[in-house]
């Protein structure tokens, strides 16, 4: 007799993902993907209601099968409900069976945040002294909860076009307002913003590393040209980012510049070297994730 998977709400699935078991287990993933070991198509978006849409993402490997189903709808927000709602299906992939179902915004922000995260790692070569970072939503709230985990030693900056709300997160989270001038010791910059137009645009330097998360719309815009033009360019899947990269696509960058994530894993790089690195997201970092969680259910 079959039963129904046991579904995990925000708190049992952050509690089933630590980031340090998160950003391994999405490195080892973004191998395994680049060498066609995990099949991630590219998400599908249909329209769902007055102004949202639903979001489908599936992704399949020889263990497991996961099946993310997002629904966004802006309108929620004037009701004083999430505007992002949705759930990730674990299955396994011998029978098809049904393991559990996890959170799906929950998920999506903690994946998230360790891609980043291992981004840093690898750009940086050490852990990062100083992080920059833009944005005060949920992003935000996910990659500083991930840099106090992994980097408690680590000093926070925060930017965001809300005062208050930045003064909110840096009293939760033990950051400090960045000044208007960006102290010369930040060595690594994280965008966490809708922004339509740069929010970031500083000539590239030596040894700092810009990671960009929240430009996820062609009309979106986080990085500027100056920084990219400058800076060796990484993209965590560059299939996506073609369609999806709004600062790289306005800036008219040449992707032949742009090296996917399982390259620099394999590679390297030069720490002294200015870098960006675009995040997009793919389906195979939510199976990546559900990977962590089958392990510590």
């Amino acid at each position: 007799m079959n039963t129904a998977p046991t579904l995990h709400g925000p708190q049992q699935t952050a509690a089933l993902l630590p980031f340090a078991a998160l950003v391994d287990a999405i490195a080892a993933a973004a191998l395994q993907y680049a060498d066609g070991g995990i099949a991630s198509p590219e998400r599908m978006v249909v329209p769902l209601g007055d102004g949202g849409v639903m979001l489908s993402m599936p992704a399949t490997a020889a263990d497991i099968a996961i099946h993310k189903l997002v629904n966004v709808q802006p309108a929620n927000a004037a009701l004083g409900l999430p505007t992002i709602h949705g759930m990730v299906t674990v299955c396994d992939a011998a029978t098809g069976r049904p393991l559990c179902l996890l959170d799906g915004p929950e998920l999506t922000g903690r994946r998230t945040a360790a891609v980043s995260l291992l981004a840093l790692r690898t750009l940086l070569g050490a852990a990062p002294r100083e992080v920059l970072l833009y944005g005060t939503g949920v992003q935000a709230r996910h990659h500083l909860s991930a840099l106090q985990a992994l980097h408690p030693g680590c000093k926070l900056w925060l930017r965001g076009r809300n005062a208050g709300q930045v003064q909110r997160l840096c009293d939760e989270f033990g950051a400090a307002p960045c000044p208007a001038q960006i102290p010369d010791t930040v060595d690594a910059v994280l965008t966490l913003t809708t922004a339509t137009e740069p929010v970031y645009d500083e000539a590239p330097r030596p040894g700092r590393v810009v990671v960009g998360v929240g430009a996820f719309k062609p009309g979106m815009a986080e990085i500027g040209k100056t920084t990219l033009d400058g800076s060796a360019l990484y993209a965590d899947d560059p299939a996506g980012a073609r369609h999806e990269a709004g600062d790289l696509l306005r800036a008219g960058i040449d992707w032949a510049r742009v090296q996917p994530l399982a390259t620099l894993l394999r590679g390297g790089h030069d720490a002294r070297r200015p870098a960006v690195f675009k995040s997009v997201g793919t389906g195979a970092w939510d199976l990546a994730a559900a990977r962590i969680a089958l392990q510590n259910l």
